[in-house]
């Protein structure tokens, strides 16, 4: 089979491990970058985001972290990490950096046709054959200039972060309009920077909405910057815990969470009868495992 010309929309994680597997299969990669640089939201975070689990538990099956690098690495090890990935595999040179997608056409067999394939492509072939069809890919340069790369495939690797703020929405005269202060995305605050960051948070008192990963990080970003002086206040909708290592009492939490098993007590959209069957018996033990942990977090 000729080798065929791939599409890789994004240089961060996703995109260089997609790269990489492609270069191991014979086929001829172009990872399109809107940035200036590989990592994704690794590249520009807040200056005290760290990996919230240990170094060991994020890697890549065939490139182990440096001796040296222990515990949860700061933003700097993780870009250090996938530079040096990138380099290992040799995919850096396969990156047009500062080209962003902004237009995706696939050209071959009209809809009506593809909607009567049993398989996908028609054949069960990825790409539909004897080359039936292909992708014409539009990108914009930083210039404004614009260019179209025919594919033979496209793999998007935007990941779920991607520039996209999620903002919720609100009920007229209920939103950040009525609010006296300043009403900004966590985004927005890493792409000020370091410096510009700690000056826009400096002195001023922060409520930080939500309770996953960027509303730690930003906690912690204020917290580096004004002290107890004016902590920062986080608002939640349901209680939670932070834990200071993967364990309670001598337990993991690997045990529970990190392993085939625990993708049983949840119901899964498309699962069959089995599966829903076996979510509703075990779903009692998500709540027993919670209860355990917490009782850890009350007596510590």
């Amino acid at each position: 089979m000729e080798s065929k010309q791939v599409g890789v929309v994004g240089a961060g994680i996703s995109g260089l491990v997609t790269c990489k597997y492609l270069l191991q299969k014979g086929f001829q990669p172009v990872v399109f970058e809107a940035g200036r640089s590989i990592g994704g939201v690794w590249a520009s975070p807040l200056g005290s985001t760290r990996l919230q689990t240990p170094a060991e538990l994020y890697q890549f099956t065939d490139f182990p972290w440096p001796e040296s690098v222990t515990g949860a690495p700061n933003h700097k090890q993780v870009m250090e990490y996938l530079e040096a990935y990138a380099r290992r595999f040799d995919v850096i040179r396969h990156v047009r950096f500062g080209e962003k997608v902004v237009g995706l056409e696939y050209v071959g067999p009209d809809q009506e046709e593809m909607e009567a394939w049993d398989l996908w492509g028609g054949t069960g072939d990825g790409f539909a054959g004897a080359g039936r069809g292909v992708w014409h890919v539009t990108v914009e340069k930083e210039d404004g200039a614009k260019e179209e790369h025919v594919m033979d495939f496209v793999v998007l690797c935007l990941g779920r972060f991607s520039g996209l703020p999620k903002i919720p929405s609100f009920s007229e005269s209920k939103g950040p309009e009525a609010f006296n202060g300043k009403v900004i995305h966590s985004m927005d605050l890493a792409k000020m920077g370091s410096s510009v960051a700690a000056e826009f948070v400096k002195g001023k008192r922060i409520i930080v909405i939500g309770f996953l990963k960027s509303a730690l990080d930003v906690a912690a970003e204020c917290a580096d910057i004004n002290g107890v002086e004016l902590p920062c206040t986080m608002i939640v909708r349901t209680k939670r815990w932070n834990l200071p290592d993967f364990s309670a009492w001598g337990v993991s939490f690997g045990y529970y969470y990190f392993n085939r098993f625990s993708e049983l007590l949840f119901h899964k959209p498309g699962e069959g009868i089995m599966l829903s069957l076996l979510a509703t018996l075990l779903s009692p033990l998500v709540n027993a495992f919670s209860t355990y942990f917490s009782s850890y977090k009350l007596h510590v």
